[in-house]
Order: C-alpha cells, then sequence, then structure tokens
C-alpha cells in the first residue's frame, strides 16, 4: 500500500518546545514518508480518498530512538552485580580485571555469527517497545579483528530485523590488558589504526571514546577525534561520569554530536553544549545500576537550552537495561525530567544525538517511523514501570 490516512488519533509530533500535541489528528503516510500531519477537520480534499486506519483514539509518537548502546558482546558480566552489591565500586572490580576488560575477553571469544545471535534478544526487546532505530557501539573488542567483528556483527542486525542500525567505533573504551600502562601506544598502534581499517571498510557512522581516569585523557581522545575529522566523520564522546576529566569541553570544541553520561559536567560545561549544538544523552541506568550521586546538571542544561536526548547504554556491566520506557520513568525518577523532557529525550533529542534529521518528529518529508499507544496522556509512557502499552509500531509506513 502506497498510502493510507491514519485517523481518530491524538498525535504528538514534537513540535518545539514540547510534544507539539493534536488532538483528532490524522497522519497521511505516502511511500514510506509522512505526507501530511494536521487535525483531520482539516485533511485537504486531494489526500482524502486513500485508505484509512481508524485509531480509536490512540496515543501517536515518533518510533523511540536508542541514541547510545552496547547490545553486540559477548558473555554476561553477572558476578559483578554481586561484588557491587558487597560494596565493591566501579573503579575497584575496572582495576581489578573486570569490568569492560573481562568482556573483552569474552567479545574476543565470540565470532560474528555468535555476537548476532546473543544481540537480537536485546533488540527484541527494545524493538517490542516502539523502536525503530539504535546506535551501537564497538569497544568490546579492542584489537582490530574483533572490533571489526562487532562493528559487522551490528550492521547484520539490520538485515535481520525491521530496523535501523547507526554504528559507532569506541576502539578508545579501555586499554586492553597486552597495552597496560601504554595508553599512547595502544591508540597508535591499533585504535588509530583500526578506525582507517573500519573506514575503508564503510563500517562507522560516528566516532566515540571514553575520557575518564580508568580509560584515557582528554588528550588522548583528541588524537582520535582528530583522526575522525580527517576521516569526515562525527564524534561523541562517554565523558564526566564518575569525574570531571574535561570531556565535556572536548566534545564541544570538535562540535560532537553528544557528550554522554555528564554526571560531573558543569554550568560552564552546559554553555559550551549550547555553542556548539551537542547534545546531552543521559544514561540513567547506568547511574542507577552503580548507584551514583553525582546528578547531571540538568537546571544548566536547561537553562543554557542544551537538548537532552535518553537512552538505555545497554551493556553487560554498568546498565543491562533494554527499555526505553523503563529508561523514561528513571530519568523522571532520578534525574527529575518532566514526562515531556523524557519523551523528547527518546524521539528528537536522540535523532538529533545520532546527527539524523529525518526522523524523531512527525512531519511532512520525514521518514514514517512512528508508535502507536493503548495511552491518551503522553506522560503515562513514563509513569508506568514494567508495563508496555504499545499498541503498534511504523517503520518506514508499514507494520
Amino acid at each position: 500500500m502506497t498510502r493510507e490516512i491514519l485517523t481518530n488519533a491524538r498525535v504528538a509530533t514534537m513540535d518545539d518546545p514540547g510534544l507539539g500535541l493534536i488532538d483528532a489528528g490524522a497522519v497521511v503516510l505516502d511511500r514510506g514518508h509522512i505526507l501530511w500531519v494536521g487535525a483531520e477537520v482539516d485533511l485537504p480534499a486531494r489526500l482524502a480518498d486513500a485508505p484509512r486506519r481508524d485509531l480509536g483514539g490512540r496515543l501517536v509518537t515518533p518510533a523511540l530512538i536508542d541514541c547510545h548502546s552496547h547490545i553486540v558482546f559477548g558473555g554476561d558480566r553477572a558476578a559483578e552485580f554481586e561484588l557491587r552489591l558487597q560494596g565493591a565500586s566501579y573503579e575497584q572490580i575496572a582495576r581489578a580485571g573486570g569490568g569492560i576488560l573481562s568482556t573483552v575477553r569474552a567479545t574476543r571469544a565470540a565470532d560474528e555469527a555468535q555476537l548476532v545471535a546473543q544481540a537480537l534478544p536485546r533488540l527484541d526487546a527494545l524493538i517490542a517497545e516502539g523502536l525503530t532505530t539504535i546506535e551501537v557501539k564497538s569497544g568490546y573488542g579492542l584489537e582490530r579483528a574483533a572490533e571489526l567483528r562487532m562493528l559487522r556483527a551490528a550492521r547484520q542486525l539490520a538485515h535481520l530485523r525491521p530496523v535501523r542500525v547507526r554504528t559507532t567505533y569506541l576502539g578508545a573504551h579501555a586499554c586492553p590488558p597486552e597495552y597496560s600502562g601504554r595508553a599512547d601506544d595502544y591508540l597508535t598502534e591499533v585504535c588509530l589504526p583500526t578506525l582507517r581499517a573500519a573506514h575503508a571498510e564503510g563500517l562507522v557512522d560516528a566516532v566515540d571514546g571514553f575520557c575518564e581516569g580508568i580509560a584515557f585523557s582528554a588528550t588522548q581522545m583528541a588524537r582520535v577525534f582528530d583522526l575522525a575529522h580527517e576521516l569526515g566523520l562525527p564524534v561523541k564522546l562517554h565523558a564526566e561520569q564518575l569525574s570531571h576529566q574535561g570531556g565535556t569541553a572536548l566534545a564541544a570544541r570538535y562540535g560532537a554530536l553528544s557528550a554522554d553520561h555528564v554526571e560531573y559536567a558543569t554550568a560552564d560545561d552546559a554553555r559550551l553544549m549550547a555553542a556548539s549544538g551537542t547534545v546531552a544523552v543521559l544514561l540513567p541506568g547506568a547511574f542507577y545500576t552503580l548507584h551514583e550521586k553525582q546528578l547531571p546538571p540538568i537546571a544548566a542544561f536547561r537553562d543554557h537550552g542544551v537538548p537532552m536526548a535518553l537512552s538505555t547504554d545497554c551493556n553487560p556491566g554498568t546498565s543491562p537495561v533494554t527499555s526505553l520506557l523503563l529508561t523514561m520513568n528513571m530519568g523522571c525518577t532520578l534525574f527529575r525530567l518532566t514526562p515531556v523532557e523524557a519523551l523528547r529525550g527518546v524521539t528528537v533529542a536522540a535523532a538529533q544525538a545520532l546527527g539524523l534529521t529525518d526522523c524523531g518528529r512527525i512531519a511532512p518529508g520525514l521518514r514514517a517511523d512512528l508508535a502507536v499507544w493503548n495511552v491518551n496522556n503522553p506522560a503515562e509512557l513514563s509513569w508506568r514501570i514494567g508495563f508496555n502499552p504499545l499498541h503498534s509500531r511504523i517503520f518506514g509506513g508499514s507494520e
């Protein structure tokens, strides 16, 4: 079917600055894109003869977007969960050889088919909640073959499920054990050459890194960003999660798409992000799992007009979350976002964090990626815990 009209709907277009709600609304879909949206009584006569689908007053939003995930990985880290319950910190676990490096060992041992098979159930859980676009990072290989294998596995997901996948190279995630104490050598000999190889193979949409005391300094991350810019790739950064290392200012200086975590970011950082158009990606799942106390500077982000995205940060150690609806609830409960901010965080702001301009809103010319919910009040999407009110998911105009 090339054209269809969705009628009797409450449409959240996500027009600035809120939800852009249209009561008794209609959306015209045409060849996988949105042709028209507005009040049903205003539907142009030239479009009115297309087949109609009555949505029974349900809420329609843009489909959800997970703009920060690590869903491709090997193994699990349930044992570390037990250690944290006994009082061990993220940094203590990492310095003892656990954390990211334990997943590196399991990921290096898995072939591409195994990585895909393990990632699919995580992806399916997200799709079941109305997701149509997801970012997937590498970063658990930390050697050329394994990093490329992770990126290929991530690309393969889009061939196996009706979903868009954006791949991000995260070679500067941690220093592997064979380069312990030699982070600069790792960047020179492994990370940067692997980025060139991944780019040459067409496997990379963006470049990321972990700027932290247990990972890489801002000076070291600048080397990675310089190469990314040389290759014409946008950058983003895990910044100010556990301490203030200057990563957010670095991200802003390089015009990063996003700075992620940002619990220890400052009002000055927010000002720099606003000037550079850098999105703050908030990851309450990691905050919750790590029992963190330092809240992101939400008020500063609001004051300076920094867009705030929300994401699962789905990963085996610090955020084993495969629910954007739960993430929205945690964003409101833990970070005091409003339900409007939470819904914008997984739609329009999440698209911006990925550099996408064809999704995240309901407007003519954009992709027909929509979620239809068995709710009337949009706040219900953030209010419930452990309940999925999705009625249907539309991806490129098709269910």
